[in-house]
């Protein structure tokens, strides 16, 4: 009977959404050395248009090491829409970030992108579901991504030209409230962008997320339809 209780305890419970998540995303350097970072994301829930899950805006102060690393601190506003069930009321969320973005060319055409991300995730706390109540949770998150990208066509990277898109980012819960989900999720991209200009592109593609959730045993799969629109400023007198 304990063995029984103990197996069933241990059951995986898995579910899984249909989403789409759509953001803009700019980058605006200002000097050799200054820039900021700006970005606004939209994000849906449940068949793909049903409700919407999450807003997230998003704002930093960059520093340039040189043209191909950059650091950025800055901070993040969150709203997480209500879902029903536990949680039946909107929950705001303040995330101060900083992180270390670095640039690579592999043959000529092949490019790299990667960056290193630290979190401090202060989501308010419930009452009920139905109430907010004083305070926050706390936790940090770390989060790593690489991205490889290669041109379509004869003339790489070009406006009005194709090129193909792998990322995967992974994030790591960390701190006292941290319990059973230290891997918080994992997010793989497959898609296109399209070159707006030699320095913007729009992309879109398909996302698998896969998340555990805080219980430990349950965990979630999105299937989500990307699009991003990455603006990239140079300000600096030429």
């Amino acid at each position: 009977m304990a063995l029984a209780t103990s197996l069933n305890a241990q059951t995986k419970n898995k579910i899984s959404e249909n989403q789409v998540w759509l953001a803009y995303m700019n980058q605006t350097r200002l000097s050799n050395k200054w820039g900021f970072w700006a970005e606004a994301q939209l994000r849906t829930k449940e068949d793909f248009f049903s409700n919407f899950s999450t807003a997230i805006a998003r704002v930093g102060l960059t520093y340039y090491l040189n043209d191909n690393t950059k650091i950025t601190a800055g901070y993040g506003y969150v709203h997480h829409f209500s879902t029903g069930g536990n949680q039946r009321i909107d929950v705001p969320e303040h995330r101060p970030w900083q992180q270390i973005q670095w640039h690579t060319k592999y043959g000529g055409n092949l490019r790299v992108m990667q960056y290193a991300r630290l979190e401090q995730r202060y989501r308010r706390k419930l009452e009920n579901p139905d109430k907010l109540a004083d305070g926050y949770h706390f936790n940090w998150r770390a989060r790593y991504s690489f991205l490889l990208q290669g041109p379509i066509g004869a003339k790489p990277y070009e406006p009005g030209t194709f090129s193909w898109i792998l990322n995967d980012e992974i994030h790591i819960n960390f701190g006292e409230q941290i319990v059973n989900n230290y891997f918080d999720q994992n997010r793989f991209f497959a898609g296109f962008a399209f070159h707006t200009t030699k320095s913007d592109q729009l992309h879109f593609g398909y996302m698998n997320q896969f998340i555990q959730l805080p219980a430990g045993n349950s965990y979630r799969t999105n299937h989500i339809a990307r699009v991003a629109y990455f603006h990239n400023l140079d300000l600096r007198k030429k």
